[in-house]
C-alpha cells in the first residue's frame, strides 16, 4: 500500500470515529431528553442510533460516560460566547451584563438545557480560567476593584449558574440579568423592588 492510501485511509477512519461518537451523542441527547436520564439505558442509545451495538463501546462505558460528554459539548460551546461578551465590554456594568445575558440565553435556547454542568472537566476549568483571566483583565483596565479576582469569578459563576435554574423554569432572560447585574453593581440595596 502506497502512502497517500494509507493517509486516505486514516483520514477515512479518523471521520467515520467522528461520526459514529456524533451519532451517539445525537441519540443519546434526544433519549433523555424522551425517558430522562435515569430511566434511559444504554440499549435505549444503541436502538436510536444505526449502529451496531458493540460500536457504542467503542467510544463509551456507560450512559454515564454518553452524559458527561453531552455536559463537556454544552461548556465547549458556550465558552467563546462568554469570552466574547465579557471581552467587548466598555464599563463595569456591561461587562456583568454581558455575561449574564450570554449565559442565560444560552441556557435558555438550549434544546436540552444541562442540569448542571460538571464542574471539573477540563472544558468547565478552562471557561473558569478564561472567566478569572478576563475578570483580571477588567481589573487592570479599572473596571473592577482590585479584589481576589478568584473569588468574584467563583461568585459571578455562583449566581449565574443558580439563577440558570430560574430560566430552565421559565423566568426572563432580560429581568434575571438584570437582577444579577443590579446585585453586583451595588448589593441589596440595588436591587429593583418587587411590587406585591
Amino acid at each position: 500500500m502506497d502512502a497517500k492510501h494509507s493517509v486516505l485511509t486514516a483520514g477515512r477512519r479518523e471521520l467515520t470515529k467522528a461520526q459514529n461518537r456524533e451519532t451517539i451523542l445525537l441519540a443519546a441527547r434526544r433519549v433523555f431528553s424522551e425517558l430522562g436520564f435515569a430511566a434511559a439505558t444504554v440499549r435505549d442509545i444503541i436502538r436510536a442510533t444505526p449502529l451496531a451495538s458493540g460500536t457504542f463501546y467503542n467510544y463509551f462505558k456507560s450512559k454515564e460516560e454518553v452524559y458527561l460528554a453531552l455536559r463537556d459539548q454544552e461548556a465547549l460551546a458556550l465558552r467563546p460566547k462568554l469570552r466574547q461578551a465579557r471581552r467587548s465590554a466598555a464599563t463595569t456594568q456591561e461587562f456583568l451584563a454581558n455575561s449574564f445575558r450570554a449565559f442565560f440565553w444560552f441556557v435558555a435556547e438550549s434544546q436540552d438545557p444541562p442540569d448542571r454542568f460538571r464542574m471539573d472537566s477540563p472544558e468547565v476549568l478552562a471557561g473558569f480560567a478564561e472567566l478569572r483571566d478576563d475578570v483580571e483583565t477588567a481589573q487592570a483596565k479599572g473596571l473592577f476593584p482590585a479584589v481576589d479576582a478568584g473569588r468574584l469569578s467563583a461568585a459571578l459563576t455562583g449566581v449565574a449558574f443558580e439563577l440558570a435554574e430560574q430560566v430552565k423554569a421559565g423566568a426572563e432572560v432580560e429581568e434575571t440579568t438584570v437582577f444579577a447585574t443590579a446585585l453586583f453593581l451595588g448589593g441589596l440595596p440595588a436591587l429593583p423592588k418587587k411590587r406585591f
